[in-house]
């Protein structure tokens, strides 16, 4: 009984902060709001009795959105609201959803699958090393796609900041040249 009043508690509050994340229009709400979902996630780990897993997602997941948080407050006019122009919404639509299929498949495929075995008898290492063991066997190909989307992620935030920078240099060598031309 506690564990289902636990799981839909959780699973409200999880839901409610990813959607104030991808709702609102204020960064540091949304940052707020993310790493605030991060933690609700961990706590089905815990409901689940995975305490490893739990700690590892509070203390990987929700420092990497307290990173992002401080490369926001950075690099982000945090006052001003952000528009965007929207392409075609069926065509955003269509993209996501075949994303979203993929990435399912993905994950799913070596679950569903009876192909993929650990090569090592359960039972004979500890709690950390038979976590590395299947991750490394049996999940190995969600956890490349993940190392691979952090990696297109991290490379993606330092060429936008690059930009930024790039902007910010020539606005102040121009607005050097015009006090000089002022004088």
């Amino acid at each position: 009984m506690f564990e289902a009043i636990a799981f839909y508690l959780f699973a409200f509050l999880t839901i409610a902060m990813f959607y104030i994340t991808v709702t609102t229009s204020q960064a540091l709400y949304a940052l707020t709001a993310l790493a605030a979902g991060m933690i609700f996630i961990s706590a089905f780990f815990f409901i689940l009795g995975a305490d490893f897993l739990g700690a590892v997602q509070i203390v990987v997941y929700s420092g990497a959105v307290m990173a992002l948080y401080a490369f926001g407050m950075m690099f982000f006019d945090t006052t001003r609201d952000v528009k965007e122009k929207q392409g075609n919404k069926y065509v955003i639509v269509g993209l996501s959803t075949v994303a979203a299929v993929l990435v399912v498949l993905i994950f799913m495929a070596p679950i569903i699958s009876e192909n993929i075995t650990a090569i090592y008898p359960v039972g004979t290492a500890g709690n950390t090393q038979e976590i590395g063991m299947v991750l490394f066997t049996k999940y190995l190909v969600p956890f490349e796609v993940a190392a691979v989307m952090l990696l297109v992620a991290m490379i993606s935030g330092i060429v936008l900041a690059g930009k930024k920078m790039d902007e910010s240099l020539t606005l102040q060598s121009e607005e050097e040249i015009n006090k000089k031309d002022l004088k």
